[in-house]
């Protein structure tokens, strides 16, 4: 059974930081692109960050230059570091993996991050 259970949420005043894990069970981790999506209140949920099998990263232009996803294979967990956080930013954040060769998502449960003063 996939499992991906993601950590780190919580309140943080503007200009703060935070970093959200995952830790996924049930997969072959090193062959997933792994992706952190987020979805505010009322809206779509988006790609904020994707980090691939193979390292590449990529993220929404809004958040370039603050947050980091970075990915650690012998622990099968993937991470988002958040700086500079905005009122923006709030939203339940989601953990992602994708198994190209299968065209399969799992998902995590979410964690909610909420920026406010």
């Amino acid at each position: 059974q996939v499992q991906l259970v993601e950590s780190g949420g919580g309140l943080v005043q503007p200009g703060g930081s935070l970093r959200l894990s995952c830790a996924a069970s049930g997969i072959n981790f090193a062959i997933c692109d792994m992706g952190w999506y987020r979805q505010p209140p009322g809206k779509q949920r988006e790609l904020v960050a994707l980090i691939t099998s193979a390292g590449s990263t990529n993220y929404v232009e809004s958040v370039k230059g603050r947050f980091t996803i970075s990915r650690d294979n012998a622990k099968n967990s993937v991470y988002l570091q958040m700086n500079s956080l905005n009122f923006e930013d709030t939203a339940v954040y989601y953990c992602n993996a994708y198994r190209r060769l299968i065209f399969t998502n799992y998902w995590g449960q979410g964690t909610q991050v909420t920026v406010s003063s």
